[in-house]
């Protein structure tokens, strides 16, 4: 229920307008988004590689609607990567990156999405980094994957993301996990239909555990997007039991959400990957961040009073 309805509230217009107009909102997304512009975005990347965390940033917009938007993201992408590189942050830092933005839902989609991902990919490579496409709805999901897919014939190390509500997922995972395959594991954040998606904590959890057995006990390199403890300590266990060395894996968690234990992972040794999201399209990411599931909400309204 708390899923379809803040799922509902992300697509409505009316909805938006009220939502960014309230004060008391804003100064929540202020906190879980890394500002508006580039410039405030990398701030928080510096402290966080400084504190001794990764970075994956996602710069914010789905609503492609033509061609020039899809190249003005792809421009805006490279422009990211290039100041990563400048900065001297590649080493730490890569980019997370919508199809959509990108042009994939446009009547030539699959020609431009490629074409621009082709491009932010190539400058990703020359700057010493990495881009992982992130997945949305259950409809996109097989363009998702094909186009990724015929990426990786370049650009191998580009990340893949699954997640572990859709019925499909086991077996994308074990397709997946192949040698040197980046693969993030997250539980999935879109209201779907119950014929494509598991719809309880229970279903989702056991899920999530397959996939990621599958994913430790694969030659690839898992990236385990959780802030659920339960996960991170089954995480733990599986990558004991497969002994996997502490840099053949990382965890990934959403800017300003448990910070205190992405600071405890990290200082543990664990390798600690946070997902910076930047820019003026803020509503969708922060409507979905509360549909995912109900602790995120209470992290949120916790944050919201200023505790840890």
């Amino acid at each position: 229920m708390l899923r379809a309805t803040m799922t509902a509230m992300a697509d409505s217009n009316l909805i938006k307008s009220m939502v960014t107009g309230f004060p008391l909102t804003r100064s929540v997304v202020d906190r879980f988004v890394a500002g508006e512009t580039l410039d405030e975005c990398l701030v928080r990347v510096r402290e966080l590689a400084d504190a001794g965390l990764l970075a994956t940033i996602d710069r914010l917009g789905e609503d492609t609607t033509n061609r020039q938007q899809a190249e003005e993201t792809a421009d805006a992408y490279v422009e990211l990567i290039e100041r990563l590189h400048a900065e001297g942050l590649t080493d730490r830092v890569e980019v997370s990156l919508k199809l959509s933005a990108i042009g994939q839902f446009l009547p030539e989609g699959r020609e431009l999405a490629l074409a621009n991902a082709l491009r932010i990919c190539q400058a990703a490579a020359d700057a010493g980094t990495t881009v992982t496409f992130d997945m949305e709805d259950h409809t996109t999901t097989s363009s998702t994957l094909g186009l990724l897919a015929e990426v990786r014939e370049r650009f191998p190390q580009t990340g893949a993301v699954i997640q572990a509500y859709l019925r499909r997922t086991r077996d994308d995972t074990r397709d997946l996990a192949t040698e040197g395959s980046r693969v993030r594991l997250c539980k999935g954040a879109y209201e779907q239909p119950a014929s494509v998606a598991y719809k309880t904590a229970e279903e989702i959890d056991r899920s999530y555990v397959d996939c990621l057995r599958i994913l430790m006990e694969g030659p690839g390199y898992p990236m385990v997007a959780t802030h659920d403890p339960a996960m991170i300590s089954t995480a733990l266990s599986l990558a004991n039991v497969t002994r996997r060395a502490v840099d053949s894996y990382e965890f990934q968690m959403l800017f300003n959400i448990r910070p205190d234990e992405q600071r405890r992972l990290s200082e543990l040794g664990h390798q600690v990957r946070v997902y910076v999201p930047y820019g003026t399209d803020w509503y969708g990411y922060f409507m979905r961040r509360l549909a995912e599931r109900p602790a995120n909400l209470f992290f949120f309204l916790r944050a919201l009073v200023g505790r840890r």
